[in-house]
C-alpha cells in the first residue's frame, strides 16, 4: 500500500471537488491537520472513514486504496491486491500499537523501580518490595515485545533479563552499603541485639556495630551462621 500515492490522489480529488482541507475535515469530523497528514503520505485514513471519504471524493474504496482512477479491465485485480494490502496494513498497525503499549509498560515498571530506590530509605522494606514489583511489571512489557518468538523462548529470555536486572540492583545495593554505610535494601532478616544490628542478605552479612553512637561502624562479611551470642560479642572482637 503506497501511502504517498494515496495521499496525492486524495489531494487531487479534493481539488477536483473544489474543497479546502478545512472543508473536507469538517465533512469528515476530523482536523485539517489530519487531512494534511493523509495528503503528505504520513498517515492513512482510518478504515471507518473510507466510505464517507470516497463518497465525498466520488471514488470507490478500491480506487482510494489504489491511489488512482481504475479502468474496468484491471478493477478486479486491483481489488484483490488492495484487500491483501489492507489486511497487511491493519496487521502492522495492530503490531505497532502493541509495541507502543509494551514500551509504556516497560518504562512504567522502570519508573516504579527507580522511584522506590530513590524515595524509600534503605532501612524501609518497602523500597525492595516496590523495586521488585517494578521489575516484574517491566518484564511483562519485555515479554510482550517478543511476540514473534515461541512462548517458551519469550519466557526464558524474560527470566534471564529479570535475573540480570536483579543482579544489577543487588550490586548497586552492595556498593551503597560499602561506600555510604547504609543498610542493605535487599535483605532477608534484620536482627537487633545489644548494640548490634545484623542484616542478612542473599550473598553477604552486614553488621552495624554501636549503632547510633559516636563510635558506630559497619562490617561486611560473607554469609555465615550467626547466633545470638556471636552478635552480642561481635563488636567486642
Amino acid at each position: 500500500m503506497n501511502q504517498e500515492k494515496i495521499g496525492k490522489f486524495i489531494n487531487e480529488r479534493r481539488h477536483f471537488k473544489k474543497l479546502t482541507q478545512q472543508e473536507l475535515a469538517t465533512l469528515l469530523g476530523v482536523s485539517d491537520k489530519t487531512i494534511g497528514n493523509w495528503e503528505n503520505g504520513r498517515n492513512m485514513p482510518d478504515v471507518s472513514l473510507f466510505i464517507p471519504l470516497c463518497e465525498i471524493l466520488e471514488i470507490t474504496v478500491n480506487e482510494l486504496l489504489s491511489g488512482e482512477k481504475l479502468k474496468q479491465d484491471n478493477y478486479q485485480e486491483k481489488f484483490e491486491e488492495n484487500i491483501a494490502n489492507t489486511l497487511n496494513y491493519s496487521k502492522q498497525k495492530i503490531q505497532k500499537y502493541k509495541q507502543i503499549v509494551s514500551l509504556i509498560i516497560i518504562v512504567f515498571g522502570l519508573f516504579i523501580t527507580l522511584s522506590a530506590i530513590m524515595i524509600f530509605p534503605s532501612e524501609s522494606s518497602w523500597g525492595s518490595i516496590y523495586s521488585i514489583l517494578g521489575l516484574l511489571i517491566s518484564m511483562v512489557g519485555i515479554f510482550r515485545t517478543m511476540s514473534t518468538f515461541k512462548w517458551y523462548k519469550r519466557l526464558l529470555i524474560t527470566f534471564l533479563i529479570f535475573i540480570c536486572s536483579m543482579g544489577f540492583l543487588l550490586f548497586i545495593d552492595y556498593l551503597n552499603v560499602k561506600l555510604n554505610d547504609e543498610a542493605p535494601m535487599f535483605r532477608i532478616i534484620t536482627t537487633t541485639t545489644g548494640n548490634v544490628i545484623y542484616y542478612n542478605t542473599p550473598f553477604y552479612d552486614v553488621y552495624r556495630c554501636n549503632y547510633d553512637e559516636v563510635n558506630e561502624y559497619w562490617v561486611i562479611k560473607s554469609n555465615e551462621k550467626v547466633t545470638i551470642n556471636k552478635l552480642l560479642n561481635f563488636c567486642k572482637e
